[in-house]
């Protein structure tokens, strides 16, 4: 199972975002963090490390679940939960990124022919 960190990667960022830093435990080799970050939009690193938190916390629900056995107690769900939160705060970063980027669109109608006559002009004026 290959692995790299080098966070100056796309790969070495998105799994310090998702905490897979240490090659002794690591959840995902490098594959998988290529495939994340393939199918993140715009290939965006935040999004791919959502993916891989969400990945993440659907294996705690499905291997510890909530067991408790005398003093010791694991609460899969609980740490589920935490890690989706996670991945929303990433996805939500990278929206704002997005749309802080985006050009600032006008659709103007037209009505009548007054509202006609006034597109014309504003046209002109952005024309120089």
């Amino acid at each position: 199972m290959a692995f790299t960190y080098d966070v100056t990667t796309q790969r070495g960022k998105v799994r310090l975002l998702c905490t897979d830093t240490n090659s002794d435990t690591s959840l995902f080799n490098d594959a998988e963090i290529d495939a994340f970050i393939s199918l993140a939009i715009n290939n965006d690193t935040r999004r791919a490390a959502a993916m891989a938190l969400r990945t993440i916390a659907a294996n705690e629900v499905l291997v510890q679940k909530r067991i408790q056995l005398l003093d010791l107690s694991t609460d899969g769900p609980a740490e589920s939960e935490a890690l989706r939160k996670l991945a929303d705060r990433l996805d939500e970063d990278a929206d704002t990124t997005e749309n802080s980027n985006a050009p600032f669109v006008i659709a103007e109608w037209v009505n009548d022919g007054f509202s006609y006559e006034e597109l014309l002009y504003k046209d002109a004026l952005r024309q120089g």
